[in-house]
């Protein structure tokens, strides 16, 4: 019997969790750290997908104030052993995503890149307007030899504080401050190999037609709780549009728990872990893709199955 506030065990998994692994041929390293936070390193250039380490407990998020707690960030970013940053690229600008955003940039001389909202955010830490990049949707950045091009997206089914963020974000404040402003696919290439960041568990219809992608880093929060058929088109929308030959789930991890932690999904209550992981593997065999999980500070090539 399942406990709604008991969480998956991810032991009947530990096949698909992923290997660590040197850089791969193109001399590029990815290092899950939570979330949807990659750091990704080729030895000369790092980049970070949202950079969230701070994980304020269930209560401070549901019923008081958040802050970032630079302790906390430093000492993450210390431990994947990241001391200088090109980019953080934010996929959309609620907390869990870009609450920290402004002190990684601060410890790490990052430019901040996502939407105005993540802007207002940087902009209420006083971080240099230098390191603030506004995206223009579809247009490449460059940031060594990263291409980052970020594509109109959609959050997750019922998201939680909607709307955009119009003034600087002094913390500590509500949860609900950190607004979800634009939502991005985050489109990452790389000496001619490709991945996606898709952080949250929707899509925009045929918008990322005309991209590909050998690996997506698929959203899976909330997967459990919706329907087959919208499952079917998230896959297809994502996954399939791009032509992915890995797919490795990200967003599914309990992040009212430290990451000084093990990793472990959220409680049934909340999701499905179990129903997530089943319609993942049984389509990634009909469809013949790889489906790897991902195991928190340890670096990977992600293109170690792509043929």
């Amino acid at each position: 019997m399942k406990f709604p506030l008991s969480h998956p065990d991810l032991e009947p998994y530990q096949r698909y969790f992923q290997e660590p692994a040197s850089p791969s041929q193109m001399g590029l390293s990815v290092t899950f750290l939570g979330v949807s936070t990659l750091l990704l390193d080729d030895g000369q250039t790092a980049i970070m997908t949202d950079g969230f380490f701070t994980r304020p407990g269930k209560f401070a998020v549901i019923g008081g104030r958040i802050a970032p707690n630079r302790a906390t960030v430093s000492a993450a970013l210390q431990r994947a052993g990241v001391t200088e940053l090109a980019a953080v690229v934010c996929a959309h600008s609620h907390y869990d995503h870009a609450l920290d955003s402004p002190i990684v940039a601060e410890l790490t001389g990052a430019v901040v890149v996502g939407s105005e909202s993540t802007a207002n955010i940087c902009r209420g830490a006083e971080l240099p307007a230098d390191q603030i990049l506004v995206a223009t949707t579809g247009v490449p950045m460059q940031f060594g030899d990263f291409t980052i091009t970020l594509v109109e997206s959609r959050h997750t089914p019922k998201a939680h504080y909607p709307g955009k963020i119009d003034h600087p974000v002094v913390p500590p404040a509500k949860a609900s401050t950190w607004a979800m402003g634009e939502v991005y696919s985050v489109i990452i290439e790389h000496r001619g190999r490709t991945l996606v960041l898709q952080a949250s568990t929707n899509f925009v219809s045929k918008a990322l037609d005309g991209f590909s992608a050998e690996v997506v880093y698929l959203g899976i929060a909330t997967l459990g709780k919706q329907t087959p058929a919208f499952f079917e088109d998230y896959w297809r929308e994502v996954v399939v549009a791009v032509g992915a030959q890995t797919v490795i789930p990200v967003h599914w991890d309990d992040f009212f728990v430290s990451l000084d932690e093990p990793l472990r999904p959220f409680p049934y209550v909340a999701d499905n872990f179990d129903v997530s992981l089943k319609l993942l593997i049984d389509r990634a065999e009909r469809d013949g893709i790889t489906l790897e999980l991902p195991v928190a500070w340890q670096r990977t090539d992600p293109f170690a199955r792509v043929s």
